[in-house]
């Protein structure tokens, strides 16, 4: 399983804003440079966590954005489920009735890459903005 690149900017872009805002909203530019993201990429992403109540946006000279939850509040799984960036490991649909491989049955491996799907969900549901900004990741 990789994550895609929408899952990683937008996480790196939550975690900038919730250390780097202080209450205050912040310009996606300064994201941008920060974190050596492409700036129409970020505008595409953060109007998505707007339409997902991640973020609430200012306008005008001191506008930008500012999370719409506290950072302990929000969590990593979260993020890329609200993005469309699930966490898959089997290659068939949670709703499949046909099965991994177009039969009614599961392949041989899906109860091993199902639970490691169950893993990696628990554990980035287990950590928060604020854990990632706090460094307090196990």
């Amino acid at each position: 399983m990789k994550l895609g690149t929408k899952g990683r900017y937008a996480v790196m872009a939550l975690v900038d804003l919730a250390y780097y805002s202080q209450g205050k909203p912040l310009a996606l530019t300064e994201i941008a440079t920060r974190q050596a993201l492409p700036i129409a990429y970020l505008e595409q992403l953060f109007v998505k966590l707007r339409q997902q109540g991640f973020v609430v946006s200012t306008r005008g000279t001191q506008g930008g954005y500012a999370l719409a939850r506290e950072a302990e509040a929000i969590r990593i799984a979260e993020i890329l489920e609200a993005i469309g960036e699930p966490i898959e490991t089997t290659r068939c649909s949670k709703k499949s009735e046909t099965g991994c491989v177009g039969v009614t049955g599961k392949c041989l491996t899906h109860a091993l890459w199902a639970g490691l799907g169950r893993q990696m969900h628990n554990y980035l549901n287990s950590i928060s903005l604020a854990d990632v900004c706090q460094r307090r990741l196990s």
